[in-house]
């Protein structure tokens, strides 16, 4: 049986980046989600990031995304919690937001993205284990979620919710310049005299990616790192067998 394509995803990526974490400084905050999207197989846990989102009391908080998606019913969970804090929530895209991650930048009250970085978006996807009614129900329940992103990414841009539909469907990749150009994002930075953002994620699970993005920059291992990564394998071999 192939491995379900959220499951490849989280597999492919497993140890590249670090949990979440905060800082604060006078009263603004940043908050780092760099990862695959869901607690038990991916790095941005949903329930650390909501008690994050909780213990600051700022004007502002900035989320530096990179994120190849995830669980899409996690990232709904964080969505909630940005919406209801009081404070000015801004989105920076520094290398990559595709899938369930597109979902959390359309939660905040501002986007940017760095030129070079990437933003895609499609149907959802999540991990579901069960008889075949419990599979009917996960898809009427992502069927809610698809058309709820639709919303999400149709009152964010004013475009035709037909046309994002389509986009949804057909599984679109965006530049940043095109990230803007059809009101994704508010802003695109250019980083005068650094290198432009590039990606460091294994892309393969998705049908579409395109070229420029799938030759990923190398992550340096550390000792911690490769901690992590053996403890997100384990979890996922065991989903893997549970899925088989």
């Amino acid at each position: 049986m192939p491995i379900p394509k959220l499951l490849q995803l989280a597999k492919n990526n497993a140890g590249q980046s670090r949990p979440i974490r905060a800082e604060t400084e006078g009263r603004e905050a940043t908050i780092y989600l760099h990862g695959v999207i869901g607690g038990w197989w991916g790095d941005i846990d949903e329930t650390m990031f909501a008690q994050a989102m909780a213990g600051i009391d700022a004007d502002v908080i900035h989320l530096r995304i990179d994120s190849p998606g995830g669980d899409v019913f996690a990232a709904r969970s964080m969505m909630t919690a940005i919406a209801q804090h009081k404070a000015t929530v801004i989105a920076h895209v520094d290398g990559l937001a595709a899938s369930a991650a597109t979902g959390i930048c359309m939660a905040c009250d501002e986007v940017e993205i760095s030129q070079g970085a990437g933003f895609m978006i499609h149907n959802a996807w999540t991990v579901a284990i069960g008889n075949k009614a419990d599979m009917t129900k996960t898809g009427e329940l992502l069927a809610k979620i698809d058309t709820g992103l639709a919303g999400d990414y149709t009152r964010r841009t004013g475009k035709n919710e037909a046309q994002i539909v389509q986009w949804m469907d057909e599984e679109t990749w965006f530049t940043a310049d095109e990230a803007k150009e059809h009101g994704f994002v508010d802003r695109v930075v250019e980083v005068v005299g650094k290198r432009k953002a590039s990606n460091t994620w294994d892309l393969s699970a998705y049908e579409n990616a395109p070229a420029a993005l799938a030759n990923r920059a190398p992550v340096p291992d550390d000792g911690a790192a490769v901690a992590h990564k053996a403890n997100l394998s384990r979890r996922l071999a065991l989903l893997e067998r549970s899925a088989a």
